[in-house]
């Protein structure tokens, strides 16, 4: 009876197994749809079924220019007035009047201060009267001289007694020119009563007022005037520039711009500052280098007038001054000023903006459009920045035509389509290009 149901067990696992095999041939059909269809999906989002993958790729050019560009060292200058005048007393007395408004304007020979000139006047009369008393006494004594004189010529008096009188006659014209010197004194005394401005100029805060007793040559100046019109502007450049500064200063001038940032609304946010510092500036060549943008503020244009006579040996610079006729005052005593010194002209420059030009590995490069409508990879050497222009040393001529936007879907021999949208190369990022032959790099993508 086990022998039975034995084979009755194995004869019953045979279909069993039968249908288990047929259920896992049904499902494989279906499992390599799946695939294949998901292989057909990858195909279309591949490289191959991307969307004008071989059509002309939009981009942005410009021409390159041959054309005059000025050579210029940029600085960071700070405004300081031409002239600086702290009025003191020269007397002391009590302040009777102020005569002008703090922070005004004052023009030379102006009335600033009036002391009390009371005992000043009394000072001169007593001198006066003293001057006075001194001349009648030294009249009377010149008479006797005169009288005593004759009658020495006669043998009437001893010549002790002559002499005497003379004497006595010098002493008092002596006296006379003391005299005459204190009533001087005095006078100028109650010219310092009133005290007038040296120069034209702007007034700073009031260091007095109306009833303060003022001491002469107190330490503390009753106010201080700047000469704001001209003005200076001081700067520092690198000490590499003083032979090229004194040689174009020889022929003519030098001109320097000086530009301050945008004035803001009240309570508007300051945008960051852009300006060159030092030590960037004693890395390039003149011209040489990125000139910060500088927001349209003001702009002055004046002359160098003053070269240091030694390069100061911490810094490794040499401070210069121009010298701005500010009529409208956009300079201000104590402002930092974005300055630009213009050397000379670089004539028949190759130019070219500043997008155009791409960093790689290798150098920089910028892709050429040639005739036949394709990219071409070609190396450049650039000379210096100027604003948002390059200036080409080597590997451009003039009337070329040069990507300047969308960069970052070229590829050399690639055909390109100058009638695009601007901003064509913001393509996929995945969508990106091989780099350059010659070891160069994926290119940035630049604003036109």
């Amino acid at each position: 009876m086990p022998r039975n149901l034995h084979k009755l067990v194995v004869f019953l696992l045979i279909p069993l197994s039968f249908v288990s095999c047929s259920g896992q041939k049904s499902a494989d059909p279906s499992s390599s749809a799946a695939a294949q269809g998901q292989g057909q999906a990858g195909g279309r989002g591949g490289p191959g079924g991307r969307r004008g993958g071989g059509g002309p790729v939009p981009v942005v050019t410009a021409k390159v220019q041959s054309k005059s560009v000025p050579v210029t060292i940029p600085a960071v200058g700070t405004a300081e007035p031409l002239s600086t005048v702290q009025i003191r007393a020269q007397v002391t007395g009590q302040l009777s009047a102020v005569n002008f408004a703090e922070g005004q304007e004052v023009r030379k020979g102006q009335l600033l201060f009036t002391i009390d000139p009371r005992p000043f006047e009394a000072a001169l009369a007593q001198a006066q009267a003293v001057l006075a008393r001194d001349t009648a006494t030294q009249q009377n004594a010149q008479q006797q001289a005169t009288r005593y004189e004759d009658l020495f010529k006669r043998g009437l008096i001893p010549r002790d007694q002559y002499e005497t009188q003379r004497a006595s006659n010098q002493s008092l014209q002596a006296t006379l020119e003391a005299d005459r010197a204190a009533v001087d004194n005095a006078k100028l005394n109650l010219n310092y009563t009133r005290i007038m401005a040296p120069m034209t100029g702007r007034t700073g805060a009031l260091g007095v007022h109306t009833g303060d007793l003022v001491r002469a040559n107190d330490t503390t100046p009753m106010v201080v005037i700047n000469q704001v019109s001209p003005i200076y502007v001081t700067f520092s450049v690198p000490g590499r520039y003083v032979g090229d500064i004194r040689r174009f200063q020889a022929q003519k001038p030098l001109v320097v711009k000086a530009q301050g940032q945008s004035p803001l609304p009240p309570g508007a946010q300051a945008p960051p500052p852009q300006v060159l510092t030092p030590s960037l500036a004693q890395q390039v060549s003149p011209g040489q280098g990125a000139t910060a943008p500088v927001p349209a503020g003001v702009l002055e244009t004046g002359r160098v007038s003053f070269i240091d006579n030694s390069v100061d040996a911490s810094t490794g610079t040499i401070k210069l001054k121009g010298t701005f006729d500010n009529t409208d005052q956009g300079l201000w005593p104590g402002l930092f000023v974005q300055v630009t010194l213009h050397l000379t002209n670089d004539q028949n420059a190759i130019v070219v903006p500043a997008a155009a030009v791409q960093p790689s590995a290798s150098g920089q490069y910028v892709y050429v459009v040639k005739a036949d409508r394709t990219a071409e990879v070609r190396p450049v050497t650039v000379a210096r920045q100027q604003g948002e222009e390059m200036i080409i040393a080597s590997g451009l001529s003039a009337g070329e035509e040069v990507v300047t936007d969308g960069q970052l879907r070229l590829t050399p021999g690639a055909q390109v389509s100058t009638g695009g949208p601007r901003g064509g190369g913001a393509g996929n990022p995945e969508e990106g290009s091989a780099a350059p032959q010659g070891g160069q790099g994926r290119g940035r993508r630049s604003a036109s």
